[in-house]
């Protein structure tokens, strides 16, 4: 096959596959789970008895878990950022209703319910400063978040490849920690939050897999430019009242790594996987800019290993402004 020479000749391309990947990769509104369906219901008898557990399970939690939960909602709710950004890729029109329009919508809703039933819960446990909270989830959409990937599909398929594979894992760590210490209903929660977000990554996996058999040289250097600019988490820019911005990021991430819910190593496997998925050691018909990409990206996993082992992490907790206590 000859390649394609722009990425909107590419994106065209794809989408006449789209009602495939809608169909394999998200699931139909009535069959999915929404946040009512793991919450009390307030007009039930038992309203006040699951109020008083969740409160008595949130209370007993670990400081940094429930930060890094907190840190997590937040995250989640700044959806409005992430639709609006992929509605202006290259090759997408947002105002014609096309293939590629229609997976960022329902992309969209799918990941809405996530910030959506962790913020209830959390107004639920009694344990968080929502105001505070809620002033830091407005400052991050606020900000936005600098990737620095302007409308490339390649650029930005490799960031939500990555990005995707990251929140299952924070995700599904704070289901199996939960779990541990008998938290079973956010145990639940989670566990379905990063079920969809496994499923999501695949599908932007699968996108660049089929961009590299349409266009195996710019993919290339654009997955090794992404690469060397380091994937950075939609958190980036997190702050607090009268904090600059990403001025909370730091002990975001530092919290993260002290309960082992994300860490530098988790990005280097995720890169490893990513490695294998994308077949990136194997690949043909490179020019001579591709191939040396291709080298430093499978050089980089030892590298990043390396640079790992140099670092420290403060074992002390940072006071969040959220944990009212």
């Amino acid at each position: 096959m000859s390649l394609a020479k722009t990425r909107i000749e590419v994106m065209q391309v794809l989408e006449k596959s789209m009602d495939g990947f809608l169909q394999k990769y998200l699931k139909q509104i009535e069959e999915n789970w929404q946040p009512s369906d793991f919450l009390p219901d307030t007009g039930s008898a038992n309203f006040i008895e699951e109020l008083r557990e969740i409160q008595g399970q949130c209370r007993e939690m670990n400081y940094d878990l429930f930060a890094v939960l907190i840190g997590d909602t937040i995250t989640e709710e700044a959806l409005p950022t992430y639709e609006s950004w992929l509605m202006g890729l290259e090759g997408l029109d947002q105002y014609n209703h096309s293939g590629w329009t229609k997976w960022v919508r329902a992309w969209t809703a799918e990941e809405n319910r996530h910030g959506d039933v962790l913020n209830k819960y959390l107004y639920l446990s009694g344990r968080v400063n929502m105001r505070e909270m809620e002033v830091t989830t407005q400052y991050l959409i606020k900000d936005g978040f600098d990737i620095q990937t302007g409308g490339d599909p390649y650029r930005n398929f490799v960031y939500t490849s990555f990005q995707e594979m990251a929140t299952n894992i924070s995700h599904r760590r704070v289901a199996t920690m939960s779990k541990k210490s008998g938290n079973h209903l956010l145990a639940k929660m989670c566990g379905v939050i990063a079920s969809d977000e496994l499923r999501h990554a695949t599908a932007y996996i699968e996108f660049v897999r089929r961009i590299f058999e349409l266009d195996v040289n710019e993919m290339m250097l654009a997955f090794g430019d992404m690469m060397k600019k380091k994937i950075v988490m939609p958190a980036h820019f997190l702050r607090e009242t009268g904090g600059s911005i990403g001025s909370l990021f730091s002990h975001f991430s530092e919290a993260a790594q002290r309960v082992n819910v994300y860490t530098t190593q988790d990005y280097i496997e995720i890169l490893n996987f990513l490695i294998k998925e994308w077949d990136i050691a194997n690949m043909s018909s490179l020019n001579d800019s591709a191939e040396k990409t291709r080298d430093y990206i499978m050089k980089l996993p030892d590298r990043l290993i390396r640079i790992a082992e140099r670092s420290v992490i403060p074992e002390k907790s940072f006071e969040f402004k959220w944990l009212s206590v």
